[in-house]
């Protein structure tokens, strides 16, 4: 038997290990490696995050709901108190804060509004911070920022005994990497002051994400870590909970034509934030590319709109009652 051949290796470095895969081409001509996939870092979710908002009318649907429905939620908020407290968790770089807040102050002139942030992403605590700075309308507003991940906070809190009581807390899109979903909700839940509410926005169950999630699981790698949940799992635990509570849907759209360009970096960031991985053309089987983009066509997650094919981003915003 003839020795094998000496393999030049390489590795490739990912979140906690290095990891090399051996793979033989078609010819046979020499072995080469590929790099394996893993999970998107913090600073490459922030990319691919930004591919995702460019390209979808999140932020537009929360515009509305902002303007039709938050000044009403908000009337009722602090009555009678000269200090408002607001408390995110999961702000991201803070846009959407802003505009609550703005909303906040419109809606209760004069009041002080003490702003607490719970983030764990370091870039974007830094872009909300430099937000800020850059707002000359935001008097009579404090602002605190924890750069903690929701678990760490409330640990925080209950290593304390006691934990400050919020007149308006907001977790806008982020329960889908919380460890432990109907404890985090029941411990927010608890922070709220007399006549307080919490605003979750989470996934309606009629996105394409809940059919994806539903039907089409087996297209997902393993890399994708994050909760696969929708507004009807939220619900369920707040009525075990048994806290009163009103859903409001509203529609929304992300254009993903480029996912289906072969080669298109833009298409390749959005394939990463759909899938929670680094380079997911680049490094999936080729199967589970097709099954994904087969998948990704389905009535049930998108829809053809002059030539651009565009996924079902539904938003369902839960306002619960203290």
């Amino acid at each position: 038997m003839e020795p094998a051949p000496d393999v030049k290796r390489n590795s490739f470095p990912s979140m906690n290990f290095e990891a090399e895969i051996l793979t033989t081409p078609h010819d046979n001509s020499e072995l080469y490696m590929i790099p394996s996939m893993r999970s998107l870092t913090a600073e490459e979710y922030v990319e691919a995050f930004k591919s995702f908002l460019d390209h979808s009318t999140e932020h537009q649907c929360m515009d509305e709901f902002n303007r039709e429905q938050m000044p009403n939620i908000m009337a009722g908020l602090g009555i009678g108190k000269s200090t408002i407290n607001v408390l995110g968790v999961g702000s991201g770089t803070g846009e959407q804060d802003l505009k609550m807040i703005r909303i906040l102050q419109a809606v209760h002139p004069g009041v002080f509004i003490d702003n607490e942030i719970v983030e764990p992403n370091p870039q974007h605590v830094a872009a909300y911070k430099e937000l800020v700075n850059q707002a000359p309308d935001l008097q009579n507003v404090s602002f605190i920022w924890h750069q903690l991940t929701s678990l760490e906070y409330e640990q925080q809190m209950k290593e304390k005994g006691t934990h400050k009581k919020f007149d308006f807390i907001h977790m806008i899109q982020m329960l889908y990497r919380v460890e432990d979903i109907p404890n985090t909700i029941k411990f927010f839940h608890s922070c709220l002051d007399h006549h307080g509410k919490l605003l979750i926005i989470i996934l309606s169950d009629s996105s394409g994400w809940a059919s994806l999630w539903k039907k089409h699981r087996d297209c997902l790698p393993a890399t994708d870590s994050g909760h696969y949940i929708t507004c009807g799992g939220i619900t369920e635990v707040l009525r075990r909970l048994g806290a009163q509570h009103r859903v409001y849907e509203l529609p929304s759209g992300w254009d993903i034509t480029e996912c289906f360009t072969e080669g298109d970096a833009l298409g390749g960031l959005m394939m990463d934030f759909l899938t929670g991985t680094k380079n997911f053309l680049g490094t999936a089987p080729a199967a589970l590319r097709r099954r994904l983009r087969d998948a990704l066509c389905q009535p049930e997650c998108s829809s053809t709109r002059d030539g651009r094919v565009i996924f079902c981003n539904n938003l369902s915003m839960i306002v619960v009652e203290s």
